[in-house]
C-alpha cells in the first residue's frame, strides 16, 4: 500500500495538502486514533470513541441540492429539504480550504455487493476512526481493484468544520448535503458516523430506482439452508440487526439491500453497524462477539479496565458498533441472495395493541409499508411521556429522496410477482403498553419468526388465523414455542374496555398519518389500513 499512499492526488478535488493517508488498514487507523487521544481501547480489542455533540443523526440539516437533476424527481419537504447549488459549491470550497489545513484520510471502497449494480466510493476524512468507519461499512476493494479505481461518488467528511448558517444557507453549524450532480456527500460539523454510510443510502435510493429499476430497501436479510431468503424491515430499535443474525441461517446485511429486476436481493455494505443498548452475550451472542479488534464502538461508557457497561446510556441510548460483515461467523459470501420468500415488518408497538406476529395481504403490505410503523416509549426523547407513534415511511424516510408511494408501488409488485409472505411483527409491548405491560420476550418473537419461515404458521383459513377486529391483519391462533395466550394482545391485556380503547387510538394514528400519502396512492394501496377508527 505504500506505493499507492505516496501517487494519490486529490487535487481534482481541491485538496492540495501534503499530509494525507491513503488506504490505511484498520489495525493503523486504531493506532492511530489511540496515539491521538482520539479513542481508548476496549477489553475485548475493539476501539471505543466519543462521537462528540451528535450521537445520532440529525434529520433537519440534512439537504439534497435542487438543481436538473433532482428538481422534479425528489420528494421536496420537510424530509428532502431543498439546498442550492451555488451555496453548495461555496460550502464546499470552504470545507476544501479547512481541510487543507489538516491530516486528511482518504479511502476507496464501493457499495452494492452485486456486480452489476456496483458504485465506487472515495470517501476523505478528517478524523482517522472516521475512515476505520467507513472500512467497516463500505465493500472493501482488492489491491488489484485499487490499482485504477476510478470513484464514482465522494464523500466529504469534516466533522470539526462548523458552518455559519446565516453565511452558508444550513439551519445551524453542522449539515449532510448530497449534490447528485457533482456526485458528492459533504458532512460538516458532526462526528456521527452514521451520517457517512446514511449519506451513500440516500444516494442509492434515487439512483437505483431512477436508473436501474431497482428498489432500494431499509432492511436486514439473511438466507436459509434451501437458499430462501427472508427480508427485515423496521426503524431503529425494532430488532432488525438482532433478529436477521441468526445462528441457522447465513447473514446477507443487517441495514440496506437492493431487490433487483432479475430478482436478487444484494447488501449495500460490507459491514454491520448495530446498537449495542443492552447488549448481552446471552441475547445477542453473534453481535457480541463481533465486537472485538477491528470494530468501533460509538459513545459506550466503559470502567478503568476497558470493560463496556451496554446498559449505561449516560452519553446516549444510540450506543453504536461498526464491525466488518466477516465479524460475524455466519454469513453469505457474496452478500446475495435470491428471490425472497417472506418479508417481515418489524415494529416496536409501545401501546402493546398489535399482534406478535400477523400476515398481511399485498395491500395490507403495501399500506404498512408505506406507514412504516413504529413507536417512541416515554424518555426516549424530551417531552415524550407517554407511547407516542413514530411514522416512517418505507421503514426509512430520512434515507428515501422520492415519494414514498414509488417505492411502495414497486415493493408491492415484487411481492405479488414473488409470490412472497408477508408479516407484521411486533417486537415491542404485550399485556398493556409501555409502563404497564411487558416487552415481548425476544424468544417468542424468534419462535414466531422461525414458525414463519419453516411454514409451520399454515396458509390462511378460520381454523389457523383470527381476523383483528380493528387492523384486520390476519393473527395465528397457535404457534409452536409461543403460549397461544401471548399471540393474542386482547387477552393479554384482560381488559377488553381498556385494550380496544387503546387500539382505536392507535388506528386513528394510522390514518391521520396516511392522509399525506392518499392522493398519490392508488385504491389497492388505501384499502390495505385498518378496518376500524375510534370516534
Amino acid at each position: 500500500m505504500d506505493k499507492i499512499a505516496k501517487t494519490i492526488s486529490l487535487i481534482k478535488y481541491g485538496i492540495t495538502s501534503e499530509n494525507v493517508h491513503y488506504q490505511l488498514s484498520p489495525d493503523d487507523l486504531h493506532k492511530l486514533t489511540l496515539e491521538k487521544g482520539m479513542g481508548k481501547e476496549a477489553s475485548s480489542g475493539a476501539l471505543a470513541v466519543n462521537t462528540g455533540e451528535f450521537t445520532g443523526r440529525s434529520p433537519m440539516d440534512r439537504f439534497i441540492v435542487k438543481d436538473e437533476v433532482t428538481n422534479d424527481k425528489v420528494w421536496w419537504g420537510n424530509v428532502n429539504i431543498p439546498f442550492e447549488p451555488a451555496a453548495f459549491d461555496t460550502l464546499y470550497d470552504k470545507v476544501i480550504s479547512y481541510l487543507n489545513n489538516k491530516e486528511i484520510y482518504v479511502r476507496d471502497s464501493y457499495a452494492c455487493a452485486d456486480e452489476d449494480y456496483k458504485l465506487n466510493i472515495r470517501v476523505i476524512n478528517e478524523y482517522p476512526w472516521s475512515n476505520m468507519f467507513a472500512s467497516n461499512m463500505f465493500l472493501r476493494p482488492t489491491e488489484q481493484e485499487l490499482v485504477n479505481f476510478d470513484p464514482e461518488w465522494t464523500v466529504v467528511n469534516a466533522p470539526g468544520f462548523m458552518a455559519d448558517a446565516e453565511v452558508d444557507g444550513t439551519r445551524q453549524h453542522n449539515f449532510a448535503i448530497l449534490n447528485f450532480t457533482r456526485k458528492i456527500a459533504l458532512i460538516g460539523g458532526t462526528g456521527y458516523t452514521g451520517e457517512i454510510k446514511k449519506g451513500i443510502f440516500s444516494a442509492l435510493n434515487f439512483i437505483l430506482p431512477v436508473y436501474k429499476n431497482t428498489l432500494p430497501m431499509h432492511c436486514s436479510a439473511n438466507v436459509g439452508k434451501d437458499g430462501d431468503t427472508a427480508i427485515f424491515f423496521g426503524l431503529s430499535g425494532t430488532g432488525k440487526t438482532t433478529l436477521s443474525a441468526d445462528p441457522n441461517r447465513k447473514l446477507i446485511g443487517d441495514d440496506e439491500h437492493g431487490w433487483t429486476k432479475e430478482n436478487t436481493i444484494f447488501n449495500f455494505e460490507g459491514g454491520c453497524y448495530a446498537k449495542v443498548i443492552n447488549l448481552s452475550a446471552e441475547n445477542e451472542p453473534e453481535i457480541f462477539g463481533a465486537i472485538k479488534k477491528g470494530a468501533l464502538l460509538e459513545n459506550v461508557v466503559m470502567d478503568s479496565q476497558g470493560v463496556v457497561d451496554f446498559e449505561d446510556i449516560s452519553i446516549t441510548q444510540n450506543t453504536r458498533v461498526s464491525y466488518p460483515i466477516d465479524h460475524i461467523e455466519n454469513i453469505q459470501v457474496p452478500s446475495i441472495g435470491e428471490n425472497p420468500k417472506n418479508i417481515f415488518f418489524l415494529t416496536a408497538d409501545a401501546f402493546g395493541v398489535l399482534p406478535p406476529i400477523s400476515k398481511l395481504t399485498p395491500s395490507q403490505a403495501a399500506y404498512h409499508f408505506i406507514s412504516g410503523y413504529t413507536a417512541k416509549v416515554a424518555g426516549t426523547e424530551a417531552g415524550v411521556v407517554e407511547p407516542t407513534p413514530n411514522f416512517s415511511a418505507c421503514f426509512g424516510a430520512p434515507f428515501m429522496p422520492l415519494h414514498p408511494t414509488k417505492y411502495a408501488e414497486m415493493l408491492s409488485k415484487k411481492m405479488k410477482d414473488a409470490g412472497v409472505n408477508v408479516w407484521l411483527v411486533n417486537t415491542g409491548w404485550t399485556g398493556g403498553p409501555y409502563g404497564i405491560g411487558t416487552r415481548m420476550k425476544l424468544k417468542y418473537t424468534r419462535a414466531m419468526i422461525t414458525a414463519a419461515l419453516n411454514g409451520d404458521l399454515g396458509l390462511y383459513s378460520y381454523d389457523k388465523y383470527h381476523i383483528h377486529s380493528v387492523f384486520g391483519v390476519a393473527q395465528p391462533r397457535e404457534c409452536p414455542g409461543v403460549p397461544t395466550e401471548v399471540l393474542s394482545p386482547r387477552t393479554t391485556w384482560n381488559n377488553d374496555e381498556k385494550y380496544y380503547t387503546t387500539a382505536f387510538k392507535l388506528s386513528n394514528a394510522f390514518r391521520e398519518n396516511f392522509k399525506k400519502f392518499e392522493s398519490d396512492a392508488n385504491e389497492e394501496i388505501r384499502r390495505g389500513g385498518p378496518q376500524r377508527y375510534g370516534f
